[in-house]
């Protein structure tokens, strides 16, 4: 399989989508090698430590990050903007991240082969 970018842009559990993306993203990576996780925009919000899903009846699906390097998805990044605009910094994130500018974030776009958007 190709090179793969997931991006992760939608508040978690407004939908099942934060959750379905990281099941294929962790299902994917079993065939993918070369795969690309970006965070921005309300998906930064994915990544926020102390969540409580279970009180809107939700399922708590941060303990599935952790996983990503257990799975080798080591090429993980987060929106810097977006964390600023959310008053949010890295000490937040449940798992480290790294921080890329707008600029680079949207040359990780651009270079993406195939996008998956959650």
């Amino acid at each position: 399989m190709s090179q793969l970018t997931y991006v992760f842009r939608s508040a978690p559990h407004s939908s099942s989508a934060g959750r379905e993306g990281v099941d294929a993203l962790l299902a994917a990576s079993a065939y993918c090698e070369d795969i690309t996780v970006l965070f921005m925009g309300d998906g930064v919000y994915q990544l926020l430590q102390g969540q409580q899903p279970q009180d809107i009846l939700s399922k708590d699906y941060a303990p599935m990050l952790k996983l990503f390097d257990l799975y080798d998805i080591e090429q993980v990044y987060v929106c810097a903007h977006s964390l600023a605009l959310r008053g949010l910094s890295n000490a937040d994130l449940v798992i480290d991240a790294e921080r890329l500018e707008t600029a680079a974030m949207n040359l990780k776009l651009h270079q993406a082969r195939k996008l998956l958007s959650f």
